[in-house]
């Protein structure tokens, strides 16, 4: 990896060094492609990046992703988390759906992994590449495509010539509005608050998401007897939630899970995100594509925004792979069609799906109520919707749960 350079042509430019950036580096690493990352921030907050309170819920196909990359085994598997069960409660209904492994061909329906620990292991294997180059704390003031080139101006006056440029620089993405795509935006009007727990009671690596009435609580069990808590509540509610002192914030908590884990006791910071979903119309335009959340920012609610990053990033590198195989041009209408069509499609239903599950979730009118009781006893009762709903959870084509 070299850290400066006065280069002026690459292959493939990358704008944006978070991990769907970093993973579609590595995903390019054994090809004959110079890669160039330019990112606005420091060096610093990329090879070190510090503990963010948030946890990635892998699927089977991320990890499999991530293990063909090469980035798997450098991770600490001592924090990696397998999910055995998960349970979802509505209010103080008995409406319950429950997801086990027991019966099942698979060992776990997902594994948590801490979002600063895989994006440590993408930058480890990144750096290591002799293709990539970063630039660090520059911005792209401008960039131009047409149908034979593409170029971006760098903040510092820089112009620097590639076949093809790829926008991963988050869900708020200047490169995207500078290439004129348009894109949907739902405000939630809502925070997430994240910290670690202890418990009393082990959580046998069950997660927990209560959709109670007026806010939804979701716990992520970790290795020991540890947790994440994940609480959600109205804007207007959030300075109120991270300035409540650790014991009546632990005291709520646990009775938020009806006391299933016992006493509570904060051992981590609280974090704070708002929840804003966007959606690009389109992922590609002429020499130019989006991946991560600048293509689609996820609501966190099914823990499929990495995922669905981490797929796009990788049914690109494959569409171009297959380009250099048959000595076609990387950065051709052919091959970014072939990503969008395979892409665009299932993050469209991710997309507007998860959307639909938030607004029926944690809408408290009588009706709503009342219909998402039906839906929980449902998909709970009949095998084949359960089943379904699993395979697309897991992305795991082993899933074949067995109701109980």
């Amino acid at each position: 990896m070299n850290q400066k350079t006065t280069e002026k042509d690459f292959d493939i430019i990358i704008i944006g060094a978070g991990p769907a950036g970093l993973s579609f580096a590595c995903s390019l690493a054994n090809q004959n492609l110079k890669t160039l990352i330019v990112e606005k921030s420091p060096i610093s907050t990329i090879n070190n990046p510090k503990a963010d309170g948030r946890e990635t819920a892998l699927t089977h196909n991320s990890l499999k992703i991530l293990k063909k990359m090469g980035v798997w085994d450098l991770i600490d598997a001592s924090k990696v988390s397998p999910l055995k069960q998960a349970k979802v409660f509505d209010g103080d209904s008995e409406s319950l759906l429950n997801f086990d492994t027991k019966k099942s061909k698979i060992d776990a329906l997902g594994y948590l992994v801490p979002n600063n620990l895989i994006r440590l292991a993408l930058f480890q294997k990144a750096s290591k590449l002799e293709n990539l180059t970063f630039i660090n704390d520059l911005s792209v003031d401008d960039i131009n495509t047409n149908i034979s080139e593409s170029s971006i101006t760098l903040s510092d006056g820089q112009i620097i010539n590639s076949k093809l440029i790829v926008a991963a620089d988050s869900r708020f993405s200047e490169i995207r509005r500078k290439m004129g795509i348009p894109s949907m935006m739902k405000d939630f009007s809502k925070v997430m608050i994240i910290t670690r727990v202890s418990h009393e009671k082990p959580h046998d690596h069950t997660a927990l998401e209560c959709f109670n009435y007026g806010h939804t609580l979701a716990l992520l069990p970790l290795n020991g007897d540890i947790s994440s808590v994940v609480l959600t509540v109205p804007t207007d509610q959030a300075d109120e939630m991270l300035e409540m002192d650790e014991e009546k914030f632990c005291e709520m908590t646990s009775d938020g899970f009806g006391g299933k884990l016992g006493q509570m006791k904060q051992i981590g910071q609280r974090f704070s995100y708002p929840l804003v979903g966007v959606y690009a119309q389109k992922f590609i335009s002429t020499r130019f594509a989006l991946i991560g959340d600048a293509a689609v920012g996820m609501h966190p609610v099914t823990a499929h925004g990495f995922n669905l990053g981490l797929r796009g990033q990788d049914i690109l590198s494959n569409s171009i792979i297959k380009a250099i195989k048959t000595g076609n041009d990387i950065g051709s209408s052919i091959v970014l069609k072939e990503f969008e069509n395979k892409q665009i499609h299932l993050s469209r239903i991710m997309y507007f799906g998860t959307n639909g599950v938030v607004s029926l979730f944690t809408n408290d009118a009588a009706a709503s109520k009342q219909i998402r009781r039906l839906v929980l006893k449902f998909a709970n009762r009949f095998p084949p919707v359960k089943s379904l709903i699993t395979k697309h959870l897991t992305e795991s084509k082993k899933s074949n749960l067995i109701p109980f």
